[in-house]
């Protein structure tokens, strides 16, 4: 019998420590960290650079009680709806943060170890992750000033004495990179005198202090109890923010990557099959580092996707969405994209920074408020309020074009652009709205004061299953993105990491190449960005011409490889030379 490959973790372990705590004894801290994860210094290293997704593979983004029906745990209602509607559709679940929170929507944690009351109890969590990959959120930059650690912090007793970072407000914190306008630190009276603590959301979100142990530790705590609990996949939160250091940005140090080496290292050792995604809201080519050598993250979201294709959908030019996409690296083997449309956050507008003129970017903004959008902003070094994010439904912000405003073509525009975001290289992610077609809410904007809460509905779920089951636009959208799902799902082609090269086709037309990472499926998929029917000619393509093509969309076959193909407005073809077969429901 062969001896199993010795692990590295622990050298490993102790070299990530060495690099955040120079000062620390590394071994000391690596058993601490070991015994807290409960993990052998003796297991086995996961095999690098597998990839742990294909194309079936669609996580659903929702909120835990974004669905509500009465005397039932929202957590309860949510798994009954995605097992009985979306079984064929999705492969994973992100569940947004269901701890008990004080403010923006659960992103202000008050305990990370319990689920809050209101939306069930961890047996609903660990049911749901036995029928579907769970994702959860680590929320991981801050907590809640309501909390218990922070509570602590005010007394000066543990565990929370030490767990938040401080600041002395005469200090030159000028060059920090501020996602808000909100003043940076917060005056705070505790035992030990007046303090001044570092909020880079809010004044109800602090910041933690990662250069103590103790939180790293507490933190592993939490993550092997979410593991326990069958959570598989991880959204590091706000993670770019997490390692200060004043007279810097405070963004994306070194520290900061060094930390997300250390938690992959921990969480792939104890459970090889799961995953960790930062969020990273900020430029491109920042948001790319954090894939590390293929050791940091699994899956970086795609930020500037959102922007670019809302903007060429409403324009009727690609360029610029074609660009972004030419410049896109392909993914490493064990690495890939999430690509998303909508969230429960706005569109974020930092991703367009370097890719849209200023004008443009004016002219995309103008267009949300005119369908309803509201912008919040940040705070740049200088001072100055800059537009951050729009807020605003999907389903409203692809009611019309820049230059006529609403007009018949909605749906179309809608369905079009899930459809580019399907087939790109990638694991696709619906925002639980996405797939009902929900509009702005303004009553719970103003009910709260927050303008995320325009695309932060609560479905009742009586009036969903109405407008499911009548003709409405929810009906109209849910069963036409749930078909493309479906089709999507079964496509070599459209695996994560098969190959992509786009195509140049003109400004009016959006396309790019797949082929599957065995080379026998090749797949074209083209789509008409504009309000007016565009053609081309199948000879653009260079279609293999021994095989048989098919619009798996339509189902119709090209037999003519050299004919012309008319393509309505926002219509687009999957032209494919192999056909995946659609399970039946029935």
């Amino acid at each position: 019998m062969e001896n199993a490959p010795l692990s590295h973790l622990e050298p490993r372990l102790i070299a990530h420590l060495q690099t955040i705590y120079p000062h620390l004894n590394g071994k000391d801290l690596a058993d601490k960290c070991l015994a807290t994860f409960h993990l052998d210094p003796a297991t086995e290293s996961p095999r690098p650079h597998k990839n742990l997704w294909d194309q079936s593979d669609i996580m659903l983004i929702t909120y835990a009680d974004t669905l509500r029906r009465k005397d039932e745990a929202p957590l309860e209602t949510l798994h009954q709806f995605v097992k009985s509607k979306l079984a064929d559709s999705i492969s994973a679940v992100h569940l947004l943060p269901f701890f008990p929170y004080s403010s923006d929507d659960g992103f202000s944690v008050m305990d990370y170890t319990t689920v809050n009351p209101s939306c069930g109890r961890w047996g609903h969590v660990s049911n749901l992750a036995k029928d579907f990959k769970v994702m959860g959120d680590l929320v991981i930059n801050h907590c809640s000033s309501r909390s218990m650690w922070f509570e602590n912090f005010k007394a000066g007793v543990d565990p929370g004495a030490n767990f938040f970072y401080e600041a002395d407000p005469n200090m030159d914190l000028s060059a920090v990179v501020r996602p808000r306008t909100s003043p940076l630190l917060r005056e705070v009276q505790t035992k030990n005198g007046e303090k001044h603590v570092w909020c880079t959301f809010s004044h109800d979100q602090v910041d933690l202090n990662f250069e103590k142990p103790e939180v790293l530790l507490e933190f592993l705590r939490i993550i092997h109890l979410y593991l326990e609990k069958g959570i598989r996949w991880f959204r590091l939160d706000a993670v770019a923010f997490l390692w200060k250091i004043p007279g810097t940005s405070c963004i994306n140090l070194p520290q900061t990557h060094e930390i997300i080496r250390l938690l992959r290292l921990m969480i792939e050792h104890y459970a090889p099959e799961s995953v960790i995604i930062t969020e990273t809201n900020i430029p491109n080519q920042e948001n790319l580092t954090y894939f590390g050598n293929a050791n940091e993250a699994h899956l970086i979201y795609n930020f500037s996707l959102p922007p670019l294709l809302i903007n060429s959908l409403v324009t009727g030019n690609s360029n610029h969405l074609k660009q972004w996409l030419m410049s896109m690296p392909p993914a490493q083997q064990g690495t890939t994209y999430l690509n998303f449309l909508a969230s429960h956050d706005g569109i974020g507008l930092r991703p367009t920074e370097g890719l849209l003129s200023e004008w443009e970017l004016e002219t995309l903004i103008n267009t949300m408020k005119r369908f309803g959008g509201k912008i919040s902003s940040r705070t740049t070094p200088e001072g100055e309020a800059k537009p951050y994010e729009i807020n605003i439904s999907l389903w409203n912000a692809l009611s019309g074009s820049a230059q006529q405003g609403p007009d018949q073509w909605q749906f179309a525009r809608f369905l079009c652009a899930a459809g580019v975001m399907m087939a790109l290289e990638g694991v696709p992610a619906f925002y639980i709205h996405s797939l009902f077609g929900t509009e702005n809410d303004l009553e719970r904007v103003e009910n709260t004061g927050h303008f995320r809460s325009i695309n932060r509905h609560i479905w009742d779920m009586e009036d969903l299953e109405h407008a499911l089951n009548t003709p409405t636009h929810h009906q109209k959208v849910f069963n036409s993105v749930t078909k493309l799902t479906q089709i999507r799902r079964v496509q070599p082609a459209f695996h994560p990491n098969a190959t992509q090269y786009v195509l140049h086709m003109g400004e009016n037309l959006f396309a790019f190449w797949r082929q599957s990472l065995d080379r026998r499926q090749s797949l074209f998929a083209v789509y008409n960005m504009t309000d007016q029917p565009q053609s081309f000619s199948l000879s653009e393509l260079n279609l293999i011409a021994t095989d048989d093509w098919t619009d798996l969309v339509s189902e119709q076959v090209y037999e003519d490889h050299l004919g012309k193909i008319t393509l309505m407005p926002y219509q687009f073809v999957w032209l494919a030379n192999k056909k995946g077969r659609v399970k039946s429901t029935v």
